[in-house]
Parts: C-alpha cells; structure tokens; sequence
C-alpha cells in the first residue's frame, strides 16, 4: 500500500488543464479545415461523401465531413486542415463554411443557464452508431478529462438527465428508442447532435435505414467529426453552458 501511495506522488496532478492553457495536439490531428481558394473542383471530386461543393458558391460542409483529409490531399492549395479542435455550432446551417471562419455555438439563454449553467446531467443515446463517437464521449469521464470538474456528468436513466447527447445515425430501428428517449427527460431540456453521422448520416447518409434524428426534435448544438475529440465535445457543452466564449 505505501508503495502504491508514493508512486501516486509521484504521478502529480494528471487532469489536463482545459480551457486555459490552450492544449497542444499532435500534428497528425485533423481540425477545422480552411478553404484558401475558391477553386474546389479537385478537392469536391477527392470528397468520398460529398462534403464539398464547388462552382459558382464553393463551400465545405462540416456536418457531412468525416475528417479523412482526402481533399486536402488532393488539393493542397485549397483545402488545408487546421489544428483548432473547437468545431461545435448553435445551428446546422452554421456548418456549412465558405472561408476560413466558422460561428461557434452560443451559450443558452439567460433562463437555461441559470438551470443547467453549473449541474448538467446527459443521457448518451447511441442510435446505430459504430462506436468511436460513444468512445470518445466516455474518456470524458477518466482523470485525464475530468468532465465532471465542470458539473457536466453522463447519466444511465433519462429520468435524471437535463438533455440527450446523440451518436450514430439514426437507424429506423433506433428512432423510437430515441423518441422515447427524448420524451422521458423533463422540459426545459437540450439536445446535441455529436459526430457526423448524427448531423448529417455520415457514410451512411441516403442509406433507407438511416432516419437521422426526428425533424420535430430540436437540436441545440452540433459537434462535427468522425469522431469528435473529445475536447471538441468538451468545447462545445462548456460553450453551451455559458462557461467559455
């Protein structure tokens, strides 16, 4: 035991400090991408899932992306990706980038935050998904992330929670589920889309399987990736809640 108690000492403090100071990721990772010139042909065509659009109005659909780097690959002078984790936004449109600048989501209202701004309880929804998003989303709870520092915390009754956090795409046969889900969390409530495939089908899109997530479902914030980091879905609940700008 003692011996167990000194190597703890040793360790030191292992939660990495989020917001500040800026984490540093690894020149593999793949963040927000930028378009440097309006000329998408060659990147459109690269795009295995069409998150690109070129012509008269080019822009890169961040919802559709699943981050595989192959139109910066095949037009470098175009398309380059970033480093900056910090993907979530308020609305789908927002999503939809034409520069190199992207709206982040805004907090909730005043009333909202008063609610959920310092206790934020979610019930994960995987609807269909293959896994690396619900992965990402469960290493928010080890020591290195530390969600729970923040008051946000994953839930196993809906009955407890504040709001869903959905993954996957939606199958048909996950959308009753979702529903009920959705239904058995108490108003006010909140909503988050988290990976490609819940905003927009992902690889899946156009699948007759994929029902993606009920129309009259609102979502209040959508993470990209495939998978997000985790510190991208950190981002985003902490600028739902206010928390950061």
């Amino acid at each position: 035991m003692i011996k167990a108690l000194f190597a703890r000492l040793r360790q030191g403090y292992r939660t990495a400090p989020f917001p500040s100071p800026e984490p540093k990721l690894p020149p593999r990772y793949l963040g927000r991408p930028e378009l440097r010139s309006p000329k998408l042909e060659k990147a459109a065509a690269a795009c295995p899932y069409g998150a690109i659009a070129a012509g008269e109005a080019p822009s890169l659909d961040l919802g559709r992306c699943v981050f595989c780097g192959q139109c910066a690959a095949a037009a470098p002078e175009a398309v380059v990706f970033t480093r900056d984790y910090k993907l979530c936004a308020s609305n789908r449109q927002a999503l939809v980038i034409s520069g190199r600048d992207l709206a982040r989501a805004q907090a909730l209202g005043a009333r909202l935050r008063g609610l959920f701004g310092r206790s934020l309880r979610l019930r994960q929804v995987s609807a269909g998904g293959c896994g690396a998003c619900e992965a990402d989303c469960n290493v928010l709870g080890t020591l290195a992330f530390d969600m729970g520092r923040f008051g946000i915390q994953f839930v196993a009754s809906p009955r407890h929670a504040d709001g869903i956090l959905v993954t996957g795409p939606v199958t048909k046969n996950m959308e009753l589920a979702l529903r009920k889900t959705y239904d058995a969390v108490s108003s006010p409530k909140v909503v988050i889309a988290c990976g490609s495939c819940a905003i927009a089908g992902g690889p899946y899109a156009g699948h007759e399987e994929c029902a993606g997530i009920p129309a009259d479902i609102p979502v209040d914030l959508y993470l990209p990736g495939c998978p997000p980091h985790p510190l991208t879905i950190l981002d985003g609940l902490l600028r739902l809640l206010g928390r950061i700008a």
